[in-house]
Parts: structure tokens; sequence; C-alpha cells
């Protein structure tokens, strides 16, 4: 069994992320509104593998990154809409310790979610490893 932290301020996209990971068989999953929520739950859940959004309320997924490969080294795959336009972003990611990316639909999230199932579902389990 996989745990995941699903970590996104976006009640949607939570919810959308916590169903794609809650329908695999092998997932278990936790979900947190921002970067502190994260840190909070990673003693606790210890998690496998986080998936992390960029653009966050009160600690932003960078932050947050650079906290988590301090206080608990685990794969972080970063998912969020910056990573198709905003470069800089993504290799601060990858600089500070993110496996791997996964850009959000444009659009209507929840129109679109499907098309990001497999590939985060299969970026997900290979940061596991």
């Amino acid at each position: 069994m996989t745990r995941i932290l699903v970590v996104d301020d976006s009640a949607l996209m939570r919810k959308l992320l916590g169903q794609i990971f809650a329908s695999e068989a092998d997932f278990e999953v936790q979900v947190a509104r921002n970067g502190l929520e994260a840190l909070d739950l990673l003693e606790a859940f210890s998690p496998d593998v986080v998936t992390l959004d960029i653009h966050m309320p009160r600690m932003d997924g960078l932050a947050c990154l650079d906290r988590i490969m301090v206080e608990h080294p685990c794969p972080v795959v970063m998912v969020s809409s910056l990573t198709a336009d905003g470069a800089d972003a993504t290799f601060e990611a990858l600089r500070l310790g993110a496996v791997d990316f996964v850009a959000k639909p444009e659009g209507a999230i929840s129109l679109h979610i499907d098309e990001l199932r497999a590939e985060l579902v299969a970026k997900v389990r290979a940061a596991a490893g």
C-alpha cells in the first residue's frame, strides 16, 4: 500500500486528486490544504509520496518542499498549473528535491481531470519506487 499526501489549496482539486488515488487499490490517501497542514501530517501519516501544488496560501509549495526535504525526505511530485508556463518555479522545485511534475489541465479542471489520471498515477507509482 502506497501512502500519498495530496497537498492543494483548491477543495475541488483535493477532491478530484483524492478520488483518482482512492479508486486505485494500492493507495491510501490523506489531504492537506496548504504547506503548513502538510508539514503537520508528515510525522503522523508518514507518506511514501507527496503531491504538491506550488501556489498556496500560508505556505507555498516551494517553501513546503524545502521543509519536507529537511524534516521528512520523501519523493514529491509537483502538481501545478504553474509547471507548464512557470519554468523558474519548475527548476526551483527540481533544485529543492522534487522528483517529477504533472501540469494541471487548463480550463474547467473537473471536465479534464481524466487527461491527468494516467500520467499522475504512473508518476506517483514511479516516485514511490
